[in-house]
């Protein structure tokens, strides 16, 4: 027989509670009743537990975070710089809740540029909704502006004030219109060269594991219905942009 014990979970909130112990108070009560209707009563009671206990579980979920903010001087201390092409006056801070490897709910932060942090926000709400795992979700500016720092970690981030590698080009993620997400799951691979180099055990792209960025998958779908484009193309698996580029 199920007691009333074995229906109590975690701890929830004091009406939560104060409702079990009434309702605890009942099936104490139940069992010195007339026996015709103890059973009854008792299934009853339980039932009334039960409902209890969904209706605090769904009043302590919390709703995913999404909100688009002002930079901060944290946000951009060491990923900013005089000359770059955009200012901080049009840049924007997307804050977000997301699912790390565990499943989990986490709330992150990536700076982009504010005309397209409605996108970015519509993106990640994809994701949550998807379930899609993100590693870490920084501005690059907590590794010190490093985009290989920020890769080894495997941090999802976008705006760095930063030429292509190897060129005296602008790279799109000094506009904030380029994301590059999981980068240890999702490589740049050109020839033999591979960064960050923990990503050389997701070379083979074949072969689907969790967080990897796959043609028609949850996460090319998601930039996708916004307009942005993979750089698969060209072996950045990581890396999604405005202009594909």
């Amino acid at each position: 027989m199920t007691s009333w014990r074995a229906l109590v979970g975690a701890p929830t909130s004091f009406a939560t509670l104060a409702g079990q112990a009434a309702i605890a108070t009942a099936v104490a009560r139940v069992a010195s009743t007339d026996p015709e209707y103890a059973e009854a009563m008792r299934i009853a009671v339980l039932l009334a537990l039960a409902a209890v206990l969904a209706a605090g579980a769904s009043a302590t979920a919390a709703p995913p975070v999404g909100s688009i903010l002002p930079v901060t001087a944290a946000d951009l201390r060491h990923s900013y710089r005089a000359g770059c092409p955009v200012g901080p006056a049009q840049l924007r801070t997307v804050r977000v809740s997301y699912r790390d490897f565990d499943g989990r709910a986490q709330v992150g932060r990536i700076v982009v540029a504010s005309r397209v942090a409605p996108d970015v926000l519509a993106v990640f709400r994809i994701l949550w909704s998807e379930r899609f795992p993100i590693r870490r979700l920084q501005p690059v500016s907590a590794y010190r502006g490093s985009d290989d720092a920020s890769m080894a970690a495997d941090n999802t981030s976008a705006f760095n004030c930063r030429f292509v590698g190897g060129t005296s080009r602008w790279s799109l993620h000094a506009y904030g219109e380029a994301i590059d997400v999981n980068p240890v799951e999702n490589p740049y691979v050109r020839g033999s060269r591979v960064s960050p180099p923990a990503g050389r055990a997701y070379v083979d792209r074949s072969r689907h594991q969790k967080g990897m960025a796959l043609r028609n998958g949850p996460l090319v779908r998601a930039f996708a219905s916004v307009g942005w484009r993979w750089g698969a193309s060209f072996g950045d698996y990581q890396h999604f942009s405005t202009t594909g580029r």
